[in-house]
């Protein structure tokens, strides 16, 4: 199995980030959740790795408990 990429793979970083931005802008709370819902489960599907998928997901939920909100670099 291979080990969960984290470092940043985007040429332009801030570009990425904005995208995900500009995606929210102007959806209700709710629209936002459900935008949220169908990104991550087109990702996972991308990745197609349940393994992989679960790594991500622990590393979401540590995130999270240290109060942090953002990926890790």
């Amino acid at each position: 199995m291979t080990d969960l990429k984290i470092d940043s793979r985007f040429t332009d970083p801030d570009s990425a980030y904005r995208l995900l931005i500009d995606a929210h802008r102007g959806l209700s709370d709710e629209d936002s959740a459900a935008l949220n819902s169908a990104l991550i489960l087109i990702l996972a599907n991308h990745i197609g790795d349940s393994a992989m998928l679960a790594q991500a997901i622990a590393l979401a939920k540590t995130t999270l408990k240290a109060g942090e909100r953002k990926a890790p670099a």
